[in-house]
């Protein structure tokens, strides 16, 4: 095979046996933190689902399965919840542990938990800084269950995390998991283009790649195509883009004007790579109810609307109630 056609499943520098933490490295963290902003730049609609539906059932305290960074978590501190946050990646949580140090004078934040945890041991991973704790809600959003690769080909490990989500759950606890839509992903091999949670301020470009493996769908990598600007120096990088693009350009032969060109996308650009397992929507369905023992009240959202009022949505939300 030639080495242009070898698929990589994850970005430089994140080590093989690191797959399920994708953010390894610290790269693709400190990026996706550029990203996805802070709290305030949530989308109002995903602001006004979540908190609506967790004051709704009376919710108070939320375990964010995936906090990452800690956006969403900081979020639902702001609207007066009381917040667990774990997540298996330790780069992501050195960003919501140094938050949760900048906001140290806002009483709000003096019991928010942030702990290492996998879900793989949740059950086992809280009982070990919250003894006997159980939870009103458990959230897992911004698709992030789907980071969960398929290891054995028969979602075995994947049907074990959903089922230890259901057992961190107080009777009639919720839990709110969401997943893209890989179905249009793969009929089409795009991603829809629109972000339902973030309002972010830099461009992205998302290249979709399918993998597939004896006719069945294995993994979609997602190439992010980032252009951030760090530390206040936007000045200074446009006037080496402006030097490198005007004032050589006219005078490069061919080669160099690639080079320019590849210098512009290094100075101005950030790009990293992320791989799911495609959740499709009928069989993700499907192992939810399974986790709860088929008792569960399952909602189903598209975009954080009712699922017949979206044609094609980018995220199916599942609202679990717990019986």
């Amino acid at each position: 095979m030639a080495s242009d056609k070898v698929f990589h499943a994850r970005s430089q520098g994140i080590p093989s046996e690191g797959v399920k933490d994708q953010y390894a490295d610290g790269k693709a963290a400190r990026i996706w933190k550029k990203y996805i902003g802070d709290s305030n730049k949530r989308t109002q609609n995903y602001r006004e689902f979540l908190t609506g539906i967790l004051k709704k059932h009376g919710c108070v305290k939320v375990l964010d399965a995936a906090c990452g960074t800690g956006i969403d978590s900081m979020m639902l501190v702001e609207e007066g919840f009381q917040v667990v946050s774990v997540d298996a990646s330790d780069k992501m949580l050195k960003h919501a542990l140094k938050a949760r140090w900048e906001k140290r004078r806002d009483r709000k934040y003096d019991e928010w938990i942030i702990e290492e945890a996998s879900w793989e041991t949740l059950p086992k991973d809280v009982e070990s800084f919250l003894p006997g704790e159980r939870f009103d809600a458990v959230i897992c959003l911004g698709n992030s269950f789907a980071h969960l690769l398929d290891e054995y080909d028969d979602q075995r490990t994947q049907k074990m995390c959903l089922e230890n989500f259901a057992k961190v759950l107080k009777p009639g606890g919720l839990l709110i998991i969401d997943h893209r839509n890989y179905d249009a992903m793969i009929d089409k091999g795009s991603t829809p283009g629109h972000s339902i949670y973030y309002n972010s301020s830099y461009p992205v470009d998302i290249k979709t790649s399918v993998l597939v493996v004896r006719g069945k769908p294995e993994l979609v990598a997602l190439d992010y195509c980032i252009c951030p600007t760090e530390n206040g120096d936007v000045a200074e990088k446009r006037q080496v883009y402006y030097y490198l693009l005007v004032k050589l350009n006219p005078h490069c032969a061919a080669p160099e004007i690639h080079k320019i060109h590849y210098y512009i996308k290094l100075i101005f650009y950030s790009e990293f790579r992320l791989c799911y397992y495609p959740h499709k929507l009928d069989k993700f369905t499907q192992m939810l109810d399974f986790a709860f023992s088929n008792k569960a009240k399952h909602s189903i959202y598209a975009d954080f609307k009712p699922l017949d009022q979206v044609k094609e949505p980018a995220y199916y939300i599942h609202v679990m109630q717990k019986a």
